[in-house]
Order: C-alpha cells, then sequence, then structure tokens
C-alpha cells in the first residue's frame, strides 16, 4: 500500500504547483480548480515521492512539492512498473486510470527553465478521473488493477458511418481485442468507433500515436458503407516508418485485397490497417498475428518510448 505525500494545484499551465491539504477530484475532469483538468486524458499528474528524493539529493537541493507542475507525489508504490489501464484508488473513493506514460516536451518549458530539468518526460505518470471524492495528504493509495507495463498496449479501432458501434462491429472488435490478448499478451487499451471520414480517422490516429504510449492500433476499416477505403488512405498519411517484411506477409494473407494492405509505424506505434472486411477481420488477423507479434519486438527494441505533446488536449 502507498501513501499520498503531497497533493499541487495551480491555475495556470506550464507553472509550479502550490501544496495544498485536500482537495476535491471530479469524475472525467480531474482536482477541481485545477489548471490540467477538462475532458481529456491527462486530467491528473502523479510522481513517484522516491524518484523525487533521487532528484533532490542528485541535482536540485531545493526542490519542493509542486516544481515539477504535478498533481501527486506517492509514495510506497513501484509507479514505473505501472502500465496503461492500471487502477489507483485514493482513499476509499476516488479511482485514477492510468492513461499515459511520460510526454514529450518538444521545447522546453518553463518548469525546465525555473529548475533544470523537467521530470515529467521520463518520470511522470497521467490519468482520469474514473470516481470522484475528496482526497487529503496521508490517505493511502492501492492498486485495484495493475497492468503491467512490459505488456504491448493496443487500441482496436473499427470504422462506422453511423454514431454508435452496431452489434457486428462490437462482435468484429471484441474478438479481434480477445486474439490480440491471447495470441500476443496485449492490453486493449481501447476499443473505439470512428466515423468512415478519412480526416477523423487520422485525427485517431495521431492521438493515440502520439498521446498515450500505444504500441500497437489495429484498424477493421474495410467495410460496405466505405468503398473507397478511408482507413487505409488514413493510415498511409500517418504512417512515417515502413514495416516492409510485415506488409509482405499481410499481402500473402489477402492477395485480392493489396490496395488496403497497409501497416508502418508512427513515432514508437505500429499501425496495422486490416485489409478484409470487418466480419473477415478476426480471421485474417489470427493469420497475420505471429508477424505483427514479430514487427512488435523489433518496434519497442528500436524505438524509445514517448507520450505525448504538452498540447495534446484531447480525450481518451
Amino acid at each position: 500500500m502507498g501513501r499520498i505525500d503531497a497533493i499541487c494545484v495551480s491555475e495556470i499551465k506550464g507553472m509550479r504547483k502550490a501544496p495544498v491539504h485536500s482537495v476535491d477530484f471530479l469524475p472525467d475532469h480531474g482536482i477541481q480548480g485545477d489548471a490540467h483538468a477538462g475532458p481529456w486524458h491527462r486530467q491528473v499528474s502523479l510522481l513517484a515521492a522516491e524518484d523525487i528524493d533521487r532528484i533532490h539529493r542528485q541535482r536540485l537541493p531545493d526542490l519542493s512539492p509542486g516544481d515539477f507542475a504535478e498533481n501527486l507525489i506517492v509514495s510506497g508504490l513501484d509507479l514505473q512498473t505501472c502500465g496503461l489501464g492500471t487502477q489507483l484508488r485514493l482513499g476509499q473513493d476516488v479511482v485514477l486510470r492510468l492513461s499515459q506514460i511520460g510526454k514529450v516536451c518538444h521545447t522546453p518549458c518553463r518548469i525546465f527553465y525555473m529548475t533544470g530539468e523537467c521530470a515529467m518526460p521520463s518520470l511522470g505518470l497521467f490519468a482520469r478521473v474514473e470516481q470522484g471524492g475528496r482526497v487529503s495528504v496521508g490517505d493511502p493509495v492501492t492498486c485495484d488493477n495493475a497492468v503491467s507495463r512490459d505488456l504491448y498496449q493496443a487500441v482496436v479501432m473499427t470504422v462506422s458511418d453511423c454514431h454508435s458501434p452496431d452489434k457486428t462491429q462490437d462482435a468484429v472488435s471484441s474478438a479481434v481485442a480477445w486474439i490480440l490478448e491471447t495470441r500476443l499478451q496485449a492490453h486493449v487499451y481501447r476499443c473505439v468507433t470512428v466515423p468512415v471520414e478519412q480526416e477523423r480517422i487520422e485525427e485517431r490516429l495521431k492521438h493515440y500515436c502520439n498521446g498515450h504510449s500505444i504500441d500497437l492500433i489495429v484498424i477493421a476499416g474495410a467495410s460496405p458503407s466505405s468503398p473507397e477505403d478511408s482507413a487505409a488512405r488514413a493510415a498511409h498519411k500517418v504512417i512515417d516508418g515502413s514495416t516492409p517484411w510485415l506488409d509482405e506477409s499481410m499481402h500473402l494473407a489477402a492477395p485480392t485485397q493489396a490496395s488496403s494492405v497497409v501497416s508502418g509505424t508512427c513515432t514508437s506505434t505500429l499501425i496495422v490497417n486490416l485489409p478484409t472486411p470487418q466480419k473477415q477481420a478476426p480471421e485474417y488477423l489470427r493469420i497475420i498475428a505471429d508477424a505483427v507479434g514479430q514487427e512488435l519486438m523489433d518496434v519497442r527494441g528500436k524505438t524509445a518510448r514517448c507520450g505525448g505533446s504538452e498540447d495534446s488536449r484531447d480525450s481518451a
């Protein structure tokens, strides 16, 4: 069991936060009155007390709670083993769900200039508030549902021209998720449905590639309602690194649908567009699962883990 050593808030982003004794956590919003609260995936930020103590001893002797703009300092839990989807209970009522590991600061922020470094890119964790309540310094912190950081983190994306998924898309999404969990030992962070428009699909792909430390996005995009295959074209636009061996494996598995075969990387995330009709997507994924797994191993070995930019204010 861990403990809350400090709670910090501020009304302005990018500034040091001030320690307070108690705060109210609002569901799907964050800490009441804090600048980082809102309808996005980084509502609350956390740092381990042990990491702050090390930085304090080695480089920043005048370090105080809130100097890295963190909301919570937690001791007694190994936060660096916690992966996306881990649930943390604060006190009796508040439940957080980890939604991002680290973040990228594309330019040095004010925290960097004030402290000489920023711990958030490498050590920070971010979470959404799933259940609200009041929390005070000294309250216990427990892991309700621990997800290992060693697991591949995956998003399953289905494309639809409806406002909500139908039963077929739900079944396809669940079947794809099950294959990822059983064949690749992945943790499926989210199953999402995206409108058929190419721009919307691109936006979702960029969001998960640049904002959550996701290893894999699998798109079940081909459907009778999208003959132009907007998912394949969106994936092509977002991908910035090639995976020719996986492409070849996918072509062999679906030789008649070559134009929709798309795989590649965006930053450190592997994107795979399943070229078959949605109903056939699970069976196609079973055929290429070993090739996807090998590519995931290569991507993790070649690229550093990274999170999203400071300005990526978007929903989960």
